[in-house]
């Protein structure tokens, strides 16, 4: 038996290097046993560790896929993810096509490590919440988080890039990660008992907190799988959840119990109008639930832009919308709401829509790219425009996005969402204000983005250029009252 001590739970080019001389040496999987050092080393004591010869004949490659995957994979906390890995080294040794056969138990298993730490460094940048310790200009933010796995490392230049400008420590059990404003620094773990518990501020954020909650739009299920109640003990907002939610549910409760008033004769029209059309889309509903292609793009590794952004920005409204607006990438709002279009351009965009006469709540909103892409300016993150690369690593979605809705008319606004929508470079004025058919026989509205109203710094060509966003938004209104009648 071998013994290879590694130096820390994390140390993947130690077991780089450990298992590629393995290979080389002929060592088979059964004969391993991998110690980190430390506890585990005092278990094993009696084990020496093994000394291997640098093995000078043969060589062997991996595809890079693999070695992407173990990256992550290791910093899982299964005890038995350095063996998994060494096993499945030496199994591409020989069939280097292995990586690619999803149903194998081990490729399957690192798959599935890999995610989850991807998940788990997801958590820790949604969820860490940090307290002021002193006072400008001296003040430091202190957080706590209780990571599943090995992710300090990984996760801490997310908070130095969106935190630039403040000198900031993360306090773990494992490791604590501390930002000086140039470099990130790493020291041991620490107990719960050194973390602060409250700030200056708090009372603040919780009065704003219970303000901005919405008992209408409450879903309890969908709100723990996004947030599981581990994460709850940690942050300021935990002690309101069960109150609010409660307070929600009595809300709710007495709407249910209240006597109900006859609705007006147009009111019932429209009931079953809709009732019709929820039958209709049942029977053709599409393969994939929106519900499903959210939570797969909640872990989409596409393109880079995922490492900077705070999460997936996906679509939202009906399943089986008849329009579906699809804009450029969530901005600095979106990014941090998780919706599409409630920034400034969100709010523009509610105002035309009202003022063309349609419901936003009919229609089913996205983005071409649902990362947002930005540079960092000091607190301030600047809008940067999709590439088209990072353009067609994110189409796929859109098209599954459509193929679920299957919605007769697609809005593109702005330049990046009509070369999604089309699938190519498309100039807006010469096709503007006219329903167009894309190869795949999509009926097409090409229009502005909202930002670009924003942007403009005449009030006269504002105004313009917003009374001719509204006229092509009618079309759109237009559209909608067809098939609402044809329902």
């Amino acid at each position: 038996m071998h013994s290879i001590v590694l130096e820390s739970d994390t140390d993947f080019e130690g077991w780089r290097k450990a298992a590629r001389q393995l290979v080389l040496n002929d060592i088979a999987p059964t004969h391993v046993r991998w110690i980190v050092a430390g506890a585990e080393l005092e278990l094993f004591s009696a084990l020496p560790e093994t000394s291997l010869s640098d093995a000078t004949q043969g060589t062997f490659n991996v595809s890079a896929k693999f070695v992407e995957l173990a990256q992550t994979a290791i910093l899982h906390r299964d005890p038995e993810r350095f063996a998994l890995l060494y096993r499945l080294l030496w199994r591409l040794r020989d069939n280097p096509d292995l990586i690619h056969v999803a149903i194998d138990s081990d490729i399957a298993k690192l798959q599935a490590m890999a995610k989850a730490v991807r998940r788990d460094e997801h958590k820790m940048h949604a969820f860490v919440r940090f307290r002021e310790i002193g006072r400008e200009p001296k003040s430091h933010f202190v957080a706590w988080f209780e990571p599943e796995h090995h992710i300090v490392e990984l996760a801490a230049p997310f908070f130095a890039r969106r935190f630039a400008d403040m000198a900031w420590s993360i306090l773990t059990p494992d490791l604590c990660a501390h930002w000086d404003g140039h470099a990130i620094s790493i020291t041991p773990g620490v107990s719960k008992a050194d973390a602060p518990t409250k700030d200056r501020l708090e009372e603040v954020w919780l009065t704003y907190y219970a303000n901005i909650f919405n008992p209408a739009r409450l879903k309890t299920k969908a709100m723990q799988n996004e947030m599981p109640k581990k994460y709850w003990r940690n942050l300021p907002e935990a002690a309101l959840i069960k109150p609010l939610i409660a307070q929600a549910e009595r809300i709710t409760g007495d709407m249910i119990a209240a006597e109900a008033s006859a609705p007006k004769k147009p009111q019932r029209r429209e009931e079953t109008m809709v009732k019709s059309h929820a039958t209709k889309t049942a029977e053709h509903s599409g393969k994939e639930s929106l519900a499903a292609l959210r939570d797969e793009a909640a872990d989409c590794r596409a393109c880079h832009l995922w490492k900077d952004a705070t999460q997936t920005v996906f679509g939202e409204g009906p399943q089986h919308a008849s329009v579906m607006m699809v804009g450029e990438q969530p901005g600095d709002k979106e990014d941090l709401a998780g919706k599409p279009f409630v920034g400034p351009a969100g709010q523009m965009l509610d105002k035309a829509l009202k003022e063309a006469g349609i419901v936003r709540d009919k229609v089913y909103v996205t983005n071409a790219v649902k990362h947002f892409k930005f540079v960092p300016r000091g607190k301030f993150r600047l809008h940067q425009k999709p590439a088209t690369p990072e353009i067609k690593a994110c189409r796929p979605w859109y098209e599954r996005e459509k193929a679920s809705v299957k919605p007769e008319l697609v809005v593109a606004m702005g330049a990046t969402a009509a070369q999604s929508v089309l699938g190519k470079i498309t100039p807006i004025g010469k096709t503007r204000g006219q329903i167009i058919q894309a190869d795949d026989g999509t009926q097409v509205l090409v229009t502005v983005h909202p930002s670009y109203l924003l942007r403009l710094p005449d009030e006269d060509a504002k105004a313009r250029e917003y009374a001719h966003f509204v006229d092509d938004l009618r079309i759109v209104a237009k559209h909608l009252s067809a098939a609402a009648r044809a329902a």
